[in-house]
């Protein structure tokens, strides 16, 4: 019922989760009008009668216009939403009475796409924490008529868009790459490391061991092609075997946090930074936070300004 991006963050970037807990999201979907839900979505049970529901263009989007902009919004029972601890959804699934109180949302855009004889396509651009079912129940409260969220397809997050994702399948088709055909774990072939080295292949198809210290890759020598390290150099594999490049299924740092200034240190601060040292950065004096790269792939730490020009690493990636 519910499709679209979910952005994942792995390895040290999980450490930039924080920035993304509070993100605004956009929506596509579909509101079922004539009865209403416990789930306020299609896969819950009914609780109203079911009823014929002749809309109108015109009455439709004036029940929009009241939940347009900042409004209360009270969660689904059917929601993570904690009461004393507990999530509300393992309550309303053990049927316990459920109270939820109305929160502060945002609703910055919500566009009726199409309206037919008991359905609404619409497009919401909403704030975190917002739940489209609540809006999709509520609406049928105000006509007296009942509904909930047929289908609802999330098409971005941040600056996470569609054409960023890949699907399940995709992902799965790789994971087979490296697992093997019979799905068990081949012997590891190679390792790339963050270091600015060579890549080698030594005689028994291993890099030296301490080169191993952040991505080993289960795969053979003929299948190496496409595959790059931190420093994008390439790994050839014998003509004419090729592998996806596994570039191709993360976004590019420098595409992360685009309100952040960015900027590119020299060995001596990235050094400095490395070692929780505070460094001056003349050029972005106004800057409350900056993205700090090493090269221009390398995002090593997410620096906070602590007087004047003088940053102060609070988040260190790379170390």
């Amino acid at each position: 019922m519910a499709t679209g991006i979910l952005p994942l963050v792995a390895g040290n970037f999980t450490r930039l989760a924080q920035f993304y807990v509070n993100s605004e999201k956009t929506y596509e979907g579909t509101i079922h009008f004539g009865f209403s839900t416990d789930t306020y979505d299609a896969e819950g049970e009914p609780t109203s009668e079911p009823q014929i529901a002749n809309l109108r263009a015109a009455e439709i989007e004036a029940t929009a216009a009241r939940f347009r902009g900042v409004i209360q919004q009270t969660p689904p029972p059917f929601s993570a939403k904690k009461i004393k601890g507990v999530a509300a959804y393992k309550l309303a699934r053990k049927q316990k009475e459920v109270i939820l109180h109305p929160v502060e949302v945002e609703i910055k855009e919500f566009d009726l796409l199409g309206v037919e004889a008991d359905r609404v396509h619409f497009r919401a651009h909403v704030s975190s924490g917002t739940y489209m079912r609540s809006v999709a129940h509520d609406m049928g409260k105000a006509l007296g008529c009942g509904a909930h969220l047929e289908s609802l397809r999330r098409t971005t997050v941040a600056e996470f868009g569609l054409s960023d994702a890949h699907t399940l399948e995709e992902l799965a088709g790789v994971a087979g790459k490296l697992r093997g055909e019979d799905g068990s774990n081949r012997e590891p072939a190679i390792s790339l490391s963050k270091e600015r080295k060579p890549w080698t292949v030594g005689e028994t198809g291993l890099a030296p061991e301490e080169w191993k210290n952040a991505i080993s890759a289960t795969t053979t020598d003929d299948e190496v092609r496409g595959f790059r390290g931190a420093n994008n150099s390439q790994l050839n594999a014998p003509s004419g075997q090729t592998t996806e490049p596994l570039d191709a299924y993360f976004i590019h740092p420098r595409k992360l946090l685009p309100h952040m200034p960015a900027v590119t240190a020299d060995e001596a601060t990235a050094a400095r930074i490395r070692a929780g040292r505070t460094v001056n950065l003349p050029d972005l004096s106004r800057a409350r936070q900056v993205k700090v790269f090493s090269g221009q792939r390398d995002l090593i730490a997410i620096a906070t300004r602590v007087a004047g020009t003088l940053f102060h690493a609070k988040i260190v990636l790379c170390g």
